[in-house]
């Protein structure tokens, strides 16, 4: 009877007469709404509510209920289920429920459309780097966010691992969910296991309560494992068992904690030749490397070098308030010339010491490497540079005329506003639209238009 009330409404509807084939149907996806009784034979509708959201089905349950039973209505309003029916059931109060939930469904995923958007703005403005490197990694983020699959982030120490880590998340079905960091090199031997898995009151001197480990903290959320190849090879195997059951005891409880935890872990060794000598658990690695990713270190994608350096020179001056735009010619040679073994991280740090002591608005090669007598013998690179600084206050159009006020045309308007400041420089025109080099050349690649007033110089 519902589903051919259904039918006749205009909705597709999927009848399954035992929980069984249910469960079938549901995990064969494409169900949008499930309308479920409170009482079945073998598994009540407050049993199978708790059985989707273990199994991470964000569908949403109208729940039917007896005339006469409004506290199982309330019942499964609070257990998860949008809406419930009491029996018998009249069709046009099933049609407005049926609306009013796939409504939400359709909100919903607008919702989330919108958050991905967001979060995609954000990630790219922090990730900074638009080499194929780094856009091979960022389209493999993008294809494995979505996914529960375990994530390893390997590569030197100082490339931005975490940073990485965190765009994963945030592009998951999780991301407004906890991210709980824990750094497995940091933390002492006989505290990690406390710190991954909680511990009851009375577990050891100290253990005054119970506490919740990171796992339990993370629920729902994403858990990363910083540094996971400094783990002792026991608390490797309890972590497997976590990995591969979701679940597992507090220390000195005997209580089972089920958890739904998408982890990510990373390491600045050599996991697989690390495996192979022993020294780490080769069933542990290959279950953490299901998506293996690997960060270059910055030596390697040397012509994102400019682009970190200006960002981290303008986020330091803004704070410092200094009026510090740019490298001279012969300091960004240096920058790029240099191996940087600390990476990323080496060259925030450079870069910011070299604005606290420039005294000019051009960081110069002194400022850069005040204790190195042989930088001044560095060669500069092939295509000479200008200055690498953002325009003058002066040198910026006074009025910028728009024929139209159709925000697509103004949004032409003004790249090719920026691109003719810039002198055709893209990088620096991105940096005075405040997007990244990036998002430029996908409105460029999509508006030719865009490159009409400049096209030889861009």
């Amino acid at each position: 009877m519902l589903k051919d009330t259904l039918e006749q409404a205009g909705h597709l509807g999927v009848g399954a007469p035992s929980v069984t084939e249910a469960m079938r149907a549901i995990a064969g996806g494409g169900i949008d709404l499930v309308i479920s009784d409170y009482r079945m034979p073998g598994m009540s509708g407050l049993e199978f509510l708790a059985w989707m959201r273990e199994e991470g089905l964000e569908i949403p349950l109208i729940m039917l209920t007896g005339h006469a039973s409004i506290e199982h209505a309330v019942e499964s309003i609070k257990a998860g289920a949008i809406d419930y029916i009491s029996k018998p059931v009249r069709p046009e109060q099933l049609d407005i429920a049926v609306e009013q939930a796939l409504r939400f469904v359709g909100l919903r995923r607008e919702n989330e459309a919108l958050r991905r958007e967001v979060v995609a703005y954000r990630s790219e403005r922090h990730i900074i780097g638009d080499s194929p490197a780094v856009r091979r990694i960022l389209e493999t983020v993008a294809a494995a966010a979505p996914t529960r699959a375990t994530v390893l982030l390997q590569g030197e120490s100082g490339t931005g691992k975490e940073l990485f880590a965190r765009a994963v998340h945030d592009l998951s079905g999780r991301g407004d969910q906890p991210f709980i960091q824990l750094n497995c090199a940091a933390l002492p031997e006989g505290l990690i296991e406390s710190a991954l898995f909680g511990h009851e009151r009375g577990a050891f001197t100290g253990a005054f309560k119970r506490v919740e480990g990171a796992f339990e903290r993370a629920h729902r959320g994403t858990l990363l494992l910083d540094e996971v190849g400094d783990m002792r090879l026991d608390l490797q195997a309890k972590l497997l068992r976590v990995l591969q059951e979701r679940e597992f005891e507090r220390v000195g409880g005997t209580a089972t904690v089920r958890v739904d935890v998408r982890v990510i872990a990373t390491s600045n060794r050599d996991l697989a030749a690390e495996s192979a000598a022993g020294t780490f658990r080769s069933d542990l690695y290959y279950r953490l490397s299901v998506i293996p990713i690997r960060i270059p270190p910055l030596r390697e994608r040397r012509s994102d070098i400019p682009q970190l350096a200006m960002r981290f020179v303008v986020k330091t001056a803004q704070e410092m308030g200094k009026e510090v735009r740019g490298f001279s010619p012969a300091a960004m040679a240096y920058l790029l010339g240099h191996e940087w073994p600390g990476n990323v991280r080496e060259l925030q740090h450079t870069v910011e010491r070299a604005v606290i002591l420039s005294t000019d608005s051009l960081i110069q090669l002194h400022a850069l490497a005040p204790y190195d007598d042989g930088v001044a013998a560095r060669e500069a690179p092939k295509e000479p540079f200008q200055s690498w600084s953002a325009p003058a206050a002066s040198q910026l159009p006074e009025v910028l005329v728009l024929r139209s006020l159709n925000v697509a045309s103004a949004e032409r308007e003004l790249i090719a506003s920026a691109l003719a400041t810039a002198g055709g420089n893209r990088t620096r025109a991105a940096a005075l639209l405040g997007i990244s080099v990036r998002t430029l050349r996908h409105k460029l690649n999509d508006r030719p238009a865009y490159t009409a007033r400049d096209e030889s110089a861009a």
